[in-house]
Formats: C-alpha cells, sequence, structure tokens
C-alpha cells in the first residue's frame, strides 16, 4: 500500500450539506476500494488562483490514505463524473512527505492546546507597569 494526497475544489454554489454529502461521497469510494483514510482536513471556502468554469471561489478539501494503485484510477473517474468538482489533484507521497504529513497532523492536533499566558512567563501586563509609575 502507497500513502497517498488528494486535494480536491468543490463548486462554492453548494450548501454545507451538499458540501459534506460529496465529501462523503468520496471516502465510501476510498473505504469499498480497500483504503484506510488517516486523515482528512475541510479548508473551507477559499479563493482560486485563476477562475475556472467562471468561479473565482471554491470549497477546498484534502484526504489522506493509504491505497493500492488501482485505486487511484478509480478515485479519479469519480471525479470527472462528478459535476460539483471543480480541479482535483492527487498525488503517492514519498517517504519524507509522508513524514512531514504526520508532522504536520500532530502539530494540528496540538495547537488548540497551546495558550501562552504573559503571567505564566514571568512578564508584567503593560497596564501594571504604568501604574507603578504613577505610585
Amino acid at each position: 500500500m502507497n500513502h497517498y494526497e488528494t486535494v480536491f475544489i468543490l463548486t462554492p454554489v453548494l450548501s454545507d450539506n451538499q458540501m459534506r454529502e460529496t465529501v462523503d461521497k468520496f471516502k465510501s469510494v476510498l473505504i469499498q476500494g480497500g483504503a484506510t483514510i488517516t486523515g482528512e482536513e475541510n479548508w473551507g471556502l477559499r479563493k482560486l488562483a485563476y477562475p475556472i468554469q467562471k468561479k473565482h471561489t471554491g470549497f477546498y478539501n484534502l484526504l489522506q490514505f493509504d491505497a493500492q494503485p488501482e485505486l487511484i484510477a478509480v478515485l479519479e473517474t469519480q471525479y470527472r463524473r462528478d459535476e460539483r468538482v471543480i480541479r482535483f489533484l492527487t498525488f503517492r507521497l514519498d517517504k519524507y512527505a509522508y513524514e512531514y504529513a504526520e508532522k504536520r497532523k500532530n502539530n494540528k492536533k496540538e495547537q488548540p492546546l497551546q495558550s501562552v499566558d504573559l503571567l505564566e512567563i514571568g512578564q508584567p501586563f503593560v497596564a501594571e507597569e504604568i501604574i507603578e509609575e504613577e505610585d
């Protein structure tokens, strides 16, 4: 099995439910083909670098998965048949790209837990310094 990432852009006229249904459709194609989905990211509505089919924005989605090479042709055929997909790119990760993707995934999981509090660092607030100078 190889490690793959696929990024696809959905048309911006979809509702949230339609977008989720479309992503679930492609996830089910992967699962039925014997793939293991290792990561999923919804990048949301973003501006395109250039107009595609007279559209300037699109919903970006990323799927990371492990699969046999034969499944990629099936997945890309489904992308081409679905009119809601305006662009897609699927590529195999080499060992360095896979390590980077794993690090990125782990950092995203840890980020919400990291918060910096100025009092913990030992730096006083600016407001306290001003009050001390007035005394």
